[in-house]
């Protein structure tokens, strides 16, 4: 079985001019501990514009407690 990478972490990259979170990537935390700041064509708006990193919180990656 191949080992899973604890060390990478799926980020969302959310535009600063349309506030959509439009790009997903994967980033190694223990090298680059600040956050992602790239440049990327925004559709909505319909130009480039910075994105920066935000934690991609969509309810897949955590579990949740179950009811009783």
């Amino acid at each position: 079985m191949a080992k899973k990478n604890t060390k990478r972490k799926l980020v969302g990259l959310v535009s600063e001019l349309s506030g959509h979170r439009t790009y997903y990537t994967k980033k190694n935390t223990q090298n680059t501990p600040e956050k992602l700041e790239l440049r990327k064509y925004d559709p909505i708006a319909r130009k480039h514009a910075l994105y920066v990193e935000t934690k991609k919180n969509l309810g897949r990656n955590e579990v949740k407690a179950r009811k009783s």
